[in-house]
């Protein structure tokens, strides 16, 4: 099994620390192999979300793992650059402060660091 490329410590505001990480993911069988493979480091298993999305031929998924509407930033990320068959998992360790809408930009900035990581960029 392929196994996630991690982005650790990206983004930290109000006490919530993110990261990012991402693999080539076929459907969502495998995307949540590779879930149940990342919680499997205590840090990622005590996070208080895993989100993610993941475009296939056949269907978008994605799951908000508890943080609403997070699912679907990544999923319209991922249609934008056209990244079919990739697994992005944005991981958020809340701090205690609400973040109110200032979450979905840290989960749009996450893909975007992911991605041109990809990328090369």
């Amino acid at each position: 099994m392929t196994k996630l490329t991690t982005i650790d410590n990206i983004i930290s505001d109000r006490g919530s620390k993110y990261a990012v990480s991402g693999a080539p993911c076929a459907s969502e069988d495998e995307a949540k192999a590779l879930i149940k493979d990342l919680c499997r480091t205590k840090k990622f298993a005590k996070a208080t979300h895993n989100t993610w999305g993941l475009l296939t031929p056949e269907a978008p998924v994605k799951n908000d793992d508890g943080e609403s509407g997070a699912g679907m930033v990544i999923l319209r990320m991922l249609e934008r650059e056209g990244l079919e068959n990739h697994l992005i998992v944005v991981t958020r360790w809340y701090g205690g402060k609400h973040l109110g809408g200032d979450r979905f930009r840290h989960v749009q900035d996450a893909v975007r660091i992911y991605i041109e990581d990809l990328r090369g960029a």
